[in-house]
């Protein structure tokens, strides 16, 4: 009986098959990716700038320990919701004369909306907000108290944007982003001077 010869399977294209699959799961596989903490940074300050001798009324001081307690000016025990009110309040006290601006003579802030307490800040660009933590103060804490007092500035700013211009700030900086123009820059710039941000970031403590 004569021998059958099996047929013989063509595999020559199985490597370009292999190379397509391969290609198809690299495309439409998911991966994880750690996102980070959404964090702004505090605004640039101007290089070579001034000391300026602080009075201890200018300085809003929150403190932060290992415990993840949250101290205002020393003796004022405080959850993070409150954090922002109490914040607006210092800065925008307008208890007195600020700093010259634009070279122009020392004034008073006539666009707070403040107590004008005495022994609360004189004006929003002498106020200091100054945040000190601790090694063990947790990550979560820490930036639950940097986004209140960044709010807090934010709140002023667009609530005296749409006084003087009719928008907020938050709008002004999206519409200098996707259109720049000068005018735009100089409104944002305007409203930067009248409520500077300036927060001092201590050395966290051991």
């Amino acid at each position: 009986m004569a021998r059958r010869d099996l047929p013989e399977i063509n595999a020559g294209s199985m490597a370009d098959i292999a190379f397509l699959l391969l290609i198809f799961f690299l495309v439409t596989t998911t991966m994880d990716v750690d996102t980070g903490i959404s964090r702004k940074l505090p605004e640039k300050q101007p290089e070579n700038q001034d000391r300026p001798k602080l009075k201890e009324k200018n300085v809003f001081v929150v403190t932060v320990n290992r415990k993840n307690n949250i101290l205002v000016e020393g003796e004022i025990y405080m959850t993070v919701d409150k954090l922002r009110e109490e914040a607006i309040k210092f800065i925008d006290n307008g208890g007195g004369l600020g700093n010259p601006i634009d070279g122009a003579e020392p004034a008073n802030c006539d666009w707070c909306e403040g107590a004008k307490d005495p022994a609360s800040s004189d004006h929003p660009n002498k106020a200091v907000i100054s945040l000190e933590s601790d090694r063990g103060t947790s990550y979560g804490t820490y930036i639950s108290v940097q986004n209140e007092l960044v709010g807090a500035y934010t709140e002023l700013r667009n609530r005296l944007s749409k006084k003087m211009y009719g928008v907020t700030y938050t709008k002004l900086l999206k519409d200098n982003k996707n259109s720049p123009s000068k005018s735009l820059k100089d409104k944002i710039d305007n409203i930067k001077k009248k409520y500077p941000q300036i927060i001092s970031e201590a050395e966290p403590t051991k």
